[in-house]
């Protein structure tokens, strides 16, 4: 990487650093039940919500006792379920439009990132009626205060119900982009692990994956601080204490409670430390070929970290000894290599795939480019890359190449 923008990145990355105890992080306050929700808007004169969530959730009913708990105590609720994975411009534009023809009032976000990132979107452009979704990309463009923001999360793994970040694609174009300001955290969260029974092996294996992508790149990142290393550290040892146990047994309550935690906090550590290249490349690829974000980070995720090499072997022996892995007289590479392989071992478990060969040779270039555009300056990554180092990583991803020297 060129040596003047490496050292504009790392200053970049330095000064929101120390930025971090006086900016206006603020974890959501955790409700327990729907009746917890109800006392919220009734406490706040809200009679008219809309429920932002996707086709699938809608149509298998979960939504309905929520709806019912609702309108029986005189809260009218107002439902757009057209979310889809990886979230469109077009998508908040109708979420948008149902929200101004029914004069609601706050917004419920019930389902997985998806709906997260689209109710938070559809927020955002309430707050700021002439601008774009475009114009707010990026950091601290949002800047004004949101409707009340209620997270349902039905999966564990995103953590979007913790976050300040909305990913949204652009319906013209397929563009994939962040918008990352503090009024897009929820202001309340309600993890009810009842939620998350019986779904999907594929959707529980992918979103967990998700959330132990979240840790490990909130951990190994250079913006840790003491709050987001413990969360990691949590996180971490109960995924791979868990994610076995929620897969195999689709109704195992207490797994399914833990997954929820795990996600939580990883995504109260990335909200502050944030995430790094296997996010960045995992985006470009959803914007491109709409794959799902849990399953693009879980492959990729063996193959960034060892790219990084020795930079980040002290950090996955700490993630590994905590995860109760290995031994700690096992040595950092060794113990490294070993937390990896771990990695490697959940996804082929889980019928995670180890490559995907649908990226295509011609695309790869303009990929490079669109994730490294994310990623520098604002992910504080271990290792900076420039494109053409990124370019490496994605056909080893396309080709399933796992030795990376």
């Amino acid at each position: 990487m060129n040596i003047f923008k490496k050292a504009f990145g790392r200053t970049y990355q330095f000064v929101f650093k120390c930025a971090l105890p006086i900016l206006p992080y603020r974890e959501p306050q955790l409700l327990n039940s729907y009746k917890d929700i109800v006392s919220v808007l009734k406490d706040k004169n809200l009679t008219k919500i809309l429920l932002v969530t996707d086709r699938g959730i809608f149509n298998l009913g979960l939504t309905k006792d929520l709806e019912k708990v609702l309108q029986e105590n005189d809260i009218n609720v107002f439902v757009y379920s057209d979310t889809v994975a990886n979230p469109t411009t077009k998508n908040v534009e109708e979420a948008l439009g149902i929200y101004k023809h029914n004069f609601c009032e706050a917004l419920v976000a019930f389902g997985g990132g998806s709906a997260m990132d689209c109710a938070k979107a559809t927020g955002a452009r309430i707050a700021n009626p002439k601008k774009s979704l475009g114009q707010m990309k990026g950091v601290l463009k949002v800047r004004r205060k949101l409707p009340l923001l209620i997270a349902i999360p039905t999966t564990a793994g995103t953590g979007s119900e913790t976050t300040l970040a909305s990913v949204i694609t652009d319906s013209e174009t397929r563009y994939k982009y962040a918008i990352n300001d503090f009024p897009l955290i929820p202001k309340y969260a309600v993890l009810m692990p009842e939620l998350t029974l019986g779904l999907p092996k594929s959707v529980t294996s992918t979103t967990g994956m998700d959330a132990l992508t979240h840790a490990i790149e909130a951990y190994i990142g250079r913006s840790t601080t003491k709050k987001t290393r413990e969360c990691s550290l949590y996180a971490v040892k109960t995924i791979f204490e868990n994610i076995k146990l929620a897969y195999d047994d689709g109704s195992n309550l207490k797994a399914r409670e833990n997954m929820l935690r795990a996600a939580y906090y990883a995504g109260v550590a990335f909200t502050k430390s944030y995430v790094g290249y296997i996010h960045a490349i995992a985006h470009s690829l959803g914007g491109k070929y709409n794959i799902p974000h849990g399953l693009a980070n879980a492959i990729i995720m063996p193959y960034v970290l060892k790219s990084y090499g020795k930079k980040v072997y002290k950090k996955l022996w700490q993630l590994g000894l905590h995860a109760n892995l290995f031994d700690k007289d096992v040595s950092k590479e060794k113990g490294a290599k070993i937390f990896i392989e771990e990695i490697e071992k959940l996804n082929s478990y889980m019928n995670i795939p180890s490559n995907i060969p649908g990226i295509k040779e011609e695309d790869i270039k303009e990929l490079a480019k669109t994730a490294e555009k994310e990623g520098n300056p604002l992910y504080p990554v271990p290792v900076m890359y420039d494109a053409s180092k990124l370019e490496e990583i994605y056909h080893l991803v396309k080709d399933g190449v796992k030795n990376i020297k």
